[in-house]
């Protein structure tokens, strides 16, 4: 073969098309500039009532201040040394993470079978039964709490009174007053009370699924529970990792409850991390009258928002190597 022939054959091929330039940060940002200016509201407000305070009180960590007048009785590090010393502390952090692991499992399960029930077209007042189980996350959790305790109340035709009289108790429970059985009432209030959160969540993903991939599946033999572990768990796997992490963030946050129904007792057996920097801020605990300490209770905040921070980070690592790997597996 020529030389020439060669340079001819070069011409005619096909040049490669180039890859298209990737768009730089300022690039990027101007092309999303109503995006950002929309967000800009929000985004002031958090930094000023969410990040703002978050630095602003880590001052006070090195100080004993009851919250009045100028702080100034500087300790260091003695309120860090302090609540990590304090087994009331670490008892509120392993009550917290009780409700979280017990609460979040239960409830999303149960939000998933209802988003699944609900989310049928053939169902009759749809939309009625949506309303129904969101009307509680409306509800204050206070009057919630409120109402409850009432009707668990030791007197008057309450709750317990009736499971006596019907032979299903042997005498009246003090649900609320006891140990064994407060964090678990409370759980069981915490599972109905948000259950509107993830059921709306999981209903918006299922809506997001194409009717025609299930009546694909019908005609090539699947039955309904082949579908669900084939369709509408993969295509919700997206969805329900957010789902799964915002459904820790809230649990981690528990404290209306705990406080209207128990105050963190009785012996502490209820005390949530949240009640617990609440005692130290305002005085009290559990019922006991105590000395406000807002040096204790921004130390016990600090700490407590950097293991959740950790735990996050963990939790987010973790779902999205298992979204990986059964991604992969997939394949």
């Amino acid at each position: 073969m020529s030389l020439l022939d060669t340079r001819e054959r070069k011409r005619a091929s096909p040049t490669p098309p180039r890859a298209a330039a990737h768009p730089g940060l300022g690039q990027r940002i101007r092309a999303a500039k109503w995006s950002y200016l929309y967000l800009a509201p929000m985004a002031v407000l958090l930094l000023a009532f969410v990040v703002y305070p978050i630095f602003a009180s880590f001052g006070y960590t090195f100080y004993r201040w009851n919250g009045i007048g100028a702080p100034g009785d500087y300790v260091g590090l003695a309120n860090f040394r302090q609540i990590l010393h304090d087994s009331i502390f670490w008892g509120a952090v392993g009550h917290t993470f009780v409700y979280a692991f017990v609460l979040v499992p239960v409830q999303l399960l149960l939000a998933l079978a209802l988003a699944l029930v609900l989310n049928n077209p053939k169902l009759k007042f749809a939309l009625f039964f949506r309303t129904v189980y969101f009307i509680p996350v409306v509800t204050s959790a206070a009057v919630v709490g409120v109402v409850i305790q009432l009707m668990l109340a030791n007197f008057g035709d309450s709750a317990g009174s009736l499971l006596a009289k019907t032979g299903m108790t042997n005498g009246h429970i003090d649900w609320l007053g006891n140990p064994h059985t407060a964090l678990a009432v409370i759980i069981a209030i915490g599972i109905w009370h948000t259950l509107g959160y993830n059921l709306v969540y999981f209903l918006a993903g299922l809506q997001t699924i194409p009717a025609e991939l299930y009546e694909a599946a019908k005609l090539d033999g699947c039955g309904p529970v082949q579908s669900f572990f084939r369709i509408t768990i993969p295509l919700l796997r997206q969805v329900g990792v957010v789902i799964v992490v915002l459904a820790f963030i809230g649990s981690f946050q528990v404290f209306d409850l705990v406080q209207v129904l128990t105050g963190g007792g009785p012996y502490f057996a209820t005390e949530v991390v949240n009640t617990y920097i609440y005692h130290l801020a305002f005085g009290g605990s559990a019922g006991a009258a105590a000395e406000p300490d807002i040096g204790l209770a921004s130390a016990a905040s600090f700490l407590y928002g950097l293991l959740l921070i950790v735990f996050s980070a963990l939790q987010v690592l973790a779902l999205r190597g298992i979204s990986r790997r059964r991604a992969a597996a997939d394949q």
